[in-house]
């Protein structure tokens, strides 16, 4: 072995000494190098991977010319320390022939990573890290995956606020494999560190309260401030560096700048920012004068400016007209181009001159050739067939360039529901500006558009169970071909509801069907559904429980048509909708006293106008701005005018005999039914109108797109009114206010109006006669609402939100009074599943008593719980 050894170490020494002899004589390259055959190579040092693997890896073969020294070992070199396997890497000659040389490869093997414990996280922490690191077992241990990982944990902890985070990492070889070691990372995050004060220096134009509110992110202790965090962030602070220099070119310093900023430490928690700032003197705006412009008039451009000679200087407004990127739809002078198919228009603001305090400006424009589209496309519509999108898309091949065409089309598309509102991407590809032509994508990713609803639960004596299926992408038009049932046929747009509740006591069934396309060429939406609902009475049989008696029973069937079409003007956001509806009212022997007839019919036929105006943006689920309002108008004829009964009459003996039942009289049975015959004359063709408007408006308050505050403004008012005072108010299709809103089971089509911090429908009038609620035939409301986004992923949707709500019921109009209102306050969550539509729940706060007699010197509501099953969003 000694031998061995030295016969190595001599060669080594003689080719040191060759390399040494061939660069004093000039040679500098390895092309100078002496030309062998490979004789044999060996690699020694392998402990976990195959020789063979390793010498086929090389690309060395025995018998091949070889210089050495050359680049062919230089290259074999690189090759394998590019694989990081290794930690130590050394070519030896071990012998010469003659012409054939022998070498050795002598490698060490970097060793394999075992397992790794991490401390000082929570466990449920721990999986995240590992995937973020990539510390997984069999990887390669490298200083670089040490510094690479104590770094990138170092600074997650940083941007969390733990500016004081240490992370320590140490390997120990594991005897229980070969060539392994295993891994402790220590992580020391300490507390958030929060900002003390923050400090200027150098600022007298500007005070420094206002100076701090500039930096949006970065923001010092304040007690009760909730929504702004105090701790100090690297990246958010250097953000806000630069909008300190916004803040004084907003109020004319255009040569404000940051002189220096320092970070002293208060305590272990705690530190002082100190920013020193040079204001410079305040400039105002002289001469603008457009250069370039062909298109536009000077004054065109000029009224979108709208900056005026003589103002105070403001850089930030300048940029915002010419061209705003915080908004989509901004009005500007970039936006008014490319608008109107000016996509590759240029514009500059530049500073021709500065004198004393005044700055004089040219607007140079290069409007570029008009831009036309010239293909469109969408991807990513698993589901949906493809003319349900391009019949919403506002770019067409062949049409003009128009950002707001396409900034209306994302909306459209969001609308639908089909797709994920937060992900839809258009790009601009193909680009020529030359030729004026430019190709459009849309990228799509599928959302869930079907909603099942399936509960049970006990209430009114018994088990109610519940069924819903409802599908908002049927297609109606596979539903014989068996291959579409994926599980069911989608990707036509449609809308197909089935929903059927049932207990001991009650059956409800519902059937809707919806066209929004009818004939395939104009939006207009066809709307058919049908109905009914079943009532029975109860009776307490000898045990003293109740059973349904369906010898009593109130039963509604129903059924509508309704056509819809969007309309041109005012604008295209506006729709005007039609619809004919049929109800039957049938009473069998269902005297319970929520009518005053237990037998005969009631026949409803109405016609309902309605105008609405949706014009939301930022997804349906989640809107961040517009609003979205509706006025109905639901009719019935007045038959009275065509009828020779005394309905005087009939109304006065109804109210004589309500008065005495009242007054606690018991009623004979000829008095019971001449009651009962009175209401069915009055009623049995119910004449009344009802009008209604919901208006909702959304704000965004601050915020970015995915983390916006955003408030929402709901106004309601409802009315329910008759044609005759003889034949009166109807007692169906009334309003009842209170509670969470939902009306899931409903006898008479009434109103289900939501006002949370109240019990269920606990804000109703009482009727004067009857001493019972019987729905009020006025109400409003006002809400306002704070709404915060937790998550907006396509699998589930997650907002928080504050309310302040005011309303009331009223009997009648002359008792209306709109600021006389039952308040209350509270919080809510809201979560939304494609799968199951909209769930929440509210904790409301109400500050006045309900109407209900038994509520009345018993003081507030008080707390009260309400949970939300597929609400409006």
């Amino acid at each position: 072995m000694k031998r061995f050894i030295s016969v190595k170490f001599l060669f080594t020494l003689l080719l040191l000494f060759i390399t040494i002899n061939l660069s004093a004589q000039g040679a500098n390259s390895y092309e100078d190098g002496k030309k062998y055959i490979l004789g044999g190579l060996e690699v020694s040092g392998l402990q976990s991977y195959n020789e063979q693997t390793v010498k086929t890896y090389t690309g060395l073969r025995v018998g091949q010319p070889i210089t050495i020294p050359g680049d062919q070992v230089s290259a074999v070199l690189n090759k394998l320390w590019g694989l990081e396997l290794f930690s130590n890497l050394e070519f030896y000659i071990t012998n010469i022939e003659g012409e054939k040389i022998f070498l050795e490869l002598a490698i060490t093997e970097r060793p394999t990573l075992s397992n790794v414990t991490v401390y000082g996280v929570k466990k449920r922490k721990v999986d995240d890290i590992l995937k973020d690191t990539d510390l997984k077992k069999g990887k390669k241990l490298t200083e670089s995956l040490i510094a690479n990982t104590k770094n990138y944990l170092q600074n997650k902890y940083k941007k969390q606020g733990y500016l004081n985070a240490k992370v320590n990492i140490a390997t120990a070889k594991d005897t229980a494999d070969v060539n392994t070691r295993s891994m402790v990372v220590n992580v020391k995050k300490g507390d958030k560190v929060k900002i003390n004060n923050i400090i200027f220096e150098g600022n007298q134009k500007l005070a420094a309260k206002k100076l701090r509110k500039a930096l949006k992110k970065t923001k010092k202790k304040q007690f009760g401030r909730f929504w702004k965090k105090s701790k100090y962030i690297q990246e958010d602070y250097d953000t806000d560096l630069d909008l300190l220099a916004d803040k004084y070119a907003e109020n004319g310093y255009r040569d404000a700048r940051v002189l220096s900023d320092t970070i002293f430490n208060v305590d272990d928690n705690n530190i002082d920012i100190k920013i020193k700032v040079e204001e410079g003197n305040k400039y105002y705006f002289g001469d603008i004068d457009f250069v370039g412009n062909s298109v536009y008039s000077d004054r065109q451009l000029q009224s979108l400016l709208r900056i005026k000679k003589g103002a105070t200087y403001n850089g930030v407004l300048l940029r915002e007209r010419i061209a705003d990127d915080s908004k989509p739809d901004a009005q500007d002078v970039t936006s008014l181009y490319q608008n109107n198919g000016y996509l590759f228009s240029s514009i500059n603001p530049v500073e021709v001159s500065a004198e004393n305090d005044t700055i004089n400006f040219e607007i140079r424009i290069i409007e570029g050739k008009e831009t036309f589209l010239d293909h469109v496309s969408i991807t990513g519509n698993d589901k949906t067939n493809d003319h349900v999108i391009f019949r919403e898309l506002r770019t067409r091949p062949g049409q003009k360039y128009n950002k707001s065409d396409i900034i209306r089309s994302i909306r459209e598309l969001g609308q639908l529901g089909y797709f994920d509102a937060e992900q839809i991407k258009p790009d601009i590809i193909n680009p020529n500006p030359n030729e004026g032509t430019v190709d459009l994508a849309y990228s799509l990713v599928e959302a869930g558009s079907s909603q099942i609803e399936l509960q049970g639960g006990y209430g009114g004596g018994g088990f109610i169970g519940t069924l819903g299926l409802s599908f908002s992408n049927f297609s109606i038009a596979n539903i014989l071909n068996g291959e579409a049932y994926k599980p069911v046929p989608m990707g036509d747009g449609q809308t197909f509801a089935l929903r059927l509740q049932a207990s001991r006591t009650f059956r409800v069934y519902s059937l809707n069907f919806s066209e929004p396309w009818l004939g395939g060429r104009k939006p207009v939406r066809f709307n058919f559904s049908v109905s009914r609902t079943q009532q029975f009475g109860v009776l307490r049989d000898e045990r003293g429980r109740f059973e349904p008696n369906k010898d009593q029973q109130f039963s509604i069937t129903g059924v509508t048509l309704g056509l819809a079409k969007r309309v041109q003007w005012p604008d295209d956001f506006f729709t005007i909708s039609h619809t004919l509806g049929y109800q039957l009212y049938d009473f069998r022997n269902y005297n319970i006293g929520l009518f005053n007839f237990g037998n005969g019919k009631s026949n409803a036929i109405t016609y309902t106008l309605g105008v609405s105006r949706n014009a939301t943006s930022g997804g349906r689920i989640f809107p961040r701005g517009g609003s979205n309002f509706e006025i109905t108008a639901k009719l019935t004829p007045p038959f009275s005018l065509f009828s020779d009964k005394d309905f005087e009459s009939l109304r006065d003996r109804s109210e004589e005999l309500n008065r005495l039942r009242a007054g606690g009289q018991v009623l004979t049975t000829l008095e019971t039914q001449e009651l009962e015959s009175s209401d069915q004359e009055r009623f049995r063709f119910l004449e009344y109108y009802k009008l209604k408007f919901k208006g909702d408006w959304y704000t965004t308050l601050v915020g970015s797109a995915d983390k916006s505050l955003v408030l929402r403004t709901n106004v309601e008012f409802g009315f329910l009114g008759n044609y005759n005072n003889d034949v009166g108010d109807v007692p169906f299709e009334r309003f009842f206010v209170g509670g969470d809103g939902l009306g899931n089971f409903t006898l008479d089509g009434r109103d289900i109006v939501q006002l949370r911090g109240y019990e269920n429908q606990s804000l109703t009038p009482t009727d004067p006669l009857t001493g019972q609620q019987e729905g009020g035939l006025v109400y409003n409301k006002f809400s306002l609402e704070l709404r915060y986004p937790l998550t907006l992923k396509p699998s589930a949707s997650i907002y928080g939100l504050a309310f302040l709500e005011g309303g009331n019921a009223f009997n009648n109009f002359q008792e209306f009074n709109p600021f006389q209102i039952k308040r209350s306050a509270g919080v809510g969550l809201r979560i939304f599943m494609p799968a199951f539509g909209l769930l929440g729940i509210d904790f409301g706060y109400g500050f006045d008593e309900d109407l209900r007699p038994t509520s009345v010197g018993n003081g507030p509501s008080g707390w009260q719980t309400h949970f939300i099953i597929g609400q409006q969003f």
